[in-house]
């Protein structure tokens, strides 16, 4: 059986950008601005002002502790930096529906984070 590449490939202004099997970065040092549009727009959707704060919020809490936050610590994170309205797991679920942990640190070109299923 031949074995298959588990990697794929987003073209991003024109070098490619290696993402494991769950759309994750391959090389975290491969994240751009540009990547995250990419990878947004690949799941149709469009990134705000608000996601922006969000995306700068896990990147700033990742810079710090080296790991992407669970649901929890994100929502705590958020509402420090935002303020208690933007920190409420309802906030987050409307900019980045099904899992904002998950789904936020990967367009925040994060690992996927631990304790999330």
């Amino acid at each position: 059986m031949a074995a298959t590449n588990p990697t794929r490939h987003l073209v991003v202004d024109g070098r490619e950008v290696a993402l494991d099997p769950e759309g994750y970065l391959v090389d975290l040092q491969a994240w751009t601005p540009a990547v995250a549009e990419a990878l947004a727009a690949e799941e149709g959707r469009e990134l705000t002002a608000d996601h922006w704060e969000v995306i700068e919020v896990l990147r700033a809490f990742y810079a710090r502790y080296e790991a992407a936050p669970a649901m929890r610590p994100l929502v705590k994170a958020v509402g420090l930096e935002l303020g208690a309205e933007k920190g409420r797991s309802l906030h987050l679920m409307r900019l980045f529906p099904d899992s904002p942990a998950k789904v936020a640190a990967r367009l925040a070109g994060l690992p996927k984070p631990t304790n999330c299923l």
